[in-house]
């Protein structure tokens, strides 16, 4: 194997370095999206958990709980 030049060298390492930065870039999308995806979902269960209590998200009653007077 030849020894490369100082010139090929510069190029091998700038293309090298312009995939990562695109790399980079594609997961910091890809993670923005994902914690975008988490915190609807999120959301989504604190609305089930309230439908299926019948109160509030935090309010730990149950839907069909009789009043105390039956």
């Amino acid at each position: 194997m030849r020894a490369m030049s100082d010139a090929e060298r510069l190029t091998l390492l700038e293309e090298r370095y312009a995939h990562l930065q695109r790399h980079v870039a594609q997961q910091d999308k890809a993670m923005l999206e994902l914690s975008d995806e988490f915190a609807k979902l999120r959301r989504e269960l604190l609305v089930l958990r309230a439908q299926v209590t019948g109160g509030a998200p935090d309010s730990g009653e149950a839907a069909d709980e009789r009043p105390p007077h039956y």
